[in-house]
This record gives C-alpha cells, structure tokens and sequence, in this order.
C-alpha cells in the first residue's frame, strides 16, 4: 500500500454521473465535513490517481486515502460510508469476500457511463461543497 500526505480525501470522476452522486451523497450525510474531495481530471487528482496507479484517462476506480492509505473499489466505498455518522453498520459489509465485493464494483464501474450517463465537462460542486474540493 502506497502512502499519501492528505488524509480522508475521496477521488472521483468528475465527469461521470454516478460519481458526482456519490460525491453529493457524502457531503449530505457527513455533518463533520472529515471528507475532502478531488475529481481525477483536476491537477491534484491526476497526481493522485496516477501515484496509486490508477489511469486518469480511464479510471476503472474511486479511492478515498485514509489514515494515510490509499483504499479502492469496494474497499474505499466501505471505509466512506463506514465513517459517516450513522452508517457505521456497513462495516459487516466487509465480511463479504473482497473478490466478490470488487467484482460487482467492477461491473457497475465498466458500465457506469452507459448506465447514468456523463457530463461534458468536469461536475461543478456548488459553494458549500466547494470548500471541501482539492484541485
């Protein structure tokens, strides 16, 4: 596992659908603002994505860094929600065996423009979200 300087920070697709939903669904449940954001096609992210091996021209992932640890697939899926008030049941969710956990990730990753779509350009948050952006 590979080490990151910022901590608790989520990395998305900007300009998918799906993504931007997740993102907007994190920021509405985490009333501790702990969560900071960067979409891949920012400079910030392309660094990011690229120090853990993720292709910023094709991301087949979202992976949030936390306690200094870059997570992926369904590992960084589990260890947001789990560490949003509330939702701290997921965490049985990782009892589920990763190969299956990531292959059903995988899936909905591979189809996810088809599936929700895509935006032309890079999601804009809106201000309150904007603070908690990292490009």
């Amino acid at each position: 596992m590979k080490i990151w300087p910022d901590d608790d920070v989520i990395l998305y697709d900007g300009l998918c659908i799906f993504c931007s939903r997740w993102v907007r669904f994190v920021v509405a449940r985490d009333t501790t603002h702990r969560f900071r954001f960067t979409p891949i096609q920012s400079d910030y992210g392309t660094r990011l994505a690229k120090t853990f091996g993720i292709d910023p021209e094709d991301p087949d992932t979202n992976a949030v860094v936390h306690d200094g640890i870059a997570w992926m697939k369904s590992d960084a899926a589990l260890t947001v929600l789990s560490h949003l008030p509330g939702w701290g049941w997921t965490r049985a969710l990782f009892a589920v065996p990763k190969p299956l956990r990531d292959a059903v990730y995988s899936l909905i990753a591979r189809n996810r423009y088809k599936i929700f779509g895509k935006y032309e350009t890079c999601f804009v948050p809106d201000a309150d979200m904007r603070a908690r952006v990292l490009e």
